[in-house]
């Protein structure tokens, strides 16, 4: 039931992500490109989601436990550290350079982009080497 929720959950992403347009690299580059061809249709995609998420969550908390888990599985740091800024800035510059995220990349698969395709590669080697560059570096303290 786990999984034919997550892929449910997961479709429904992708399907939002399509529709939106934010599967397509280059509408998203233009909502970068604020002194050229800036397309701010990205705000909106970015403050409905807001609102969807903030109903979602005031939904979702008022029931004791999760449906399918015995509990909610939540951050309980707010530590704002070195990896935590580093990924933030690499996930940015990424965004900004490439026109794709993580949630765009998947259904743009979907399209047969090459360049999909060669984010997602991408990606996956920026994860695999930042655990293992996290395995290797001794963990710093907070900076608040």
């Amino acid at each position: 039931m786990r999984l034919l929720s997550a892929l449910l959950v997961g479709a429904l992403f992708g399907l939002g992500i399509a529709i939106s347009g934010m599967a397509n690299p280059a509408k998203v580059v233009n909502f970068f490109d604020i002194a050229g061809t800036w397309d701010p249709s990205l705000i909106f995609v970015m403050v409905f989601a807001m609102f969807t998420a903030m109903a979602g969550y005031r939904l979702v908390f008022r029931n004791p436990r999760p449906i399918l888990e015995n509990s909610f599985s939540l951050p309980t740091s707010k530590a704002i550290d070195l990896p935590l800024v580093l990924g933030s800035a690499a996930f940015g510059v990424g965004w900004g350079i490439s026109g794709f995220c993580p949630g765009g990349a998947i259904p743009a698969l979907g399209y047969g982009k090459a360049e999909a395709l060669v984010f997602v590669v991408a990606m996956a080697a920026g994860i695999y080497i930042a655990k293992a560059a996290a395995r290797l570096l001794p963990r710093k303290p907070a900076l608040a």
